[in-house]
């Protein structure tokens, strides 16, 4: 310990906060991992517009996001309505077809 009265370490400090009694490391049993399944709900459904739908998501420019919502402003429609366009306009210029 320090001439100040501080802990060596952080796992030391952090145990005198501890106040449930310490087990040693080789006999602390693991925790169980939570059960999942592949199937659970999730704890808010999601609405019908998004339901059997997945999430694209990209990093841009913030000047990028800036201009799509002037333009979703400006043709008064949405962000999504917009990206909907954009790929589809993708999948026609490479020759496949527009499921977006």
């Amino acid at each position: 310990m320090s001439s100040r009265g501080r802990k060596s370490t952080l796992s030391q400090a952090l145990d005198s906060l501890d106040q449930r009694p310490s087990v040693p490391k080789e006999t602390a049993e693991p925790m169980p991992a939570p059960i999942t399944s592949a199937t659970s709900q999730p704890k808010t459904p999601l609405p019908p517009s998004r339901q059997g739908k997945k999430a694209l998501t990209g990093y841009f420019d913030p000047a990028v996001l800036k201009q799509i919502k002037m333009m979703a402003a400006a043709e008064e429609t949405t962000i999504q309505a917009l990206m909907t366009e954009a790929m589809n306009d993708l999948f026609k210029k490479h020759g496949k077809p527009h499921i977006a």
